[in-house]
């Protein structure tokens, strides 16, 4: 996937800033996509003088004019074209999986060392499915009638909730075996 893609389906939910972009892909696009302000900027120029977006000039008193992005109708074609595209699975490189197999050509030190990675790598799993939590709970209360949007965009972050709960789950297990030898 492009970033080109993101921020399209991103326009499509709600035409915004440069800065309304980041804000989205920093609360909710980043679960599965990330990119930076830089990059956002950049695509978004680049998508504009191909016309798959279109830029209003909003002013703002007193603070420079801001410009806000809409999908012109070539986006929406691009965007359309791309989501008919079978998607080929990616390809995982996990670094922390090759030193845990490498734990075994290492001495107790080095295994100490790992455990407390493992542990660190473990916390910021954690921390992420609390903040997919708290934004479940935020953007998705129980009982809420969700149009067909929401509904989509929850599916994607119970995806979310679900990888990082199987994420703990084996981290778990590893530090487990590691305290184990």
């Amino acid at each position: 996937m492009a970033l080109e893609h993101a921020i399209l389906v991103s326009l499509l939910e709600q035409p915004g800033s440069g800065y309304e972009l980041t804000r989205r892909f920093e609360r909710s696009i980043g679960r599965f996509w990330t990119a930076t302000h830089q990059q956002i900027y950049r695509v978004l120029r680049r998508m504009e003088a191909d016309g798959w977006v279109t830029a209003e000039e909003i002013g703002q008193g007193g603070r420079p004019d801001k410009r806000s992005y809409s999908v012109a109708a070539p986006g929406r074609a691009a965007l359309t074209s791309w989501l008919r595209a079978p998607v080929q699975p990616e390809a995982v490189r996990h670094e922390l999986a090759v030193k845990i197999r490498g734990a075994a050509f290492d001495d107790a030190d080095g295994r100490s060392a790992l455990i407390a990675e493992v542990e660190r790598y473990r916390e910021t799993h954690a921390a992420t499915l609390g903040r997919y939590r708290a934004g479940e709970r935020r953007d998705f209360p129980a009982g809420a009638r969700l149009d067909v949007q929401q509904r989509l965009q929850h599916t994607v972050l119970r995806g979310g909730i679900a990888y990082e709960r199987m994420v703990l789950d084996w981290l778990d297990d590893v530090l487990d075996t590691l305290r184990g030898l």
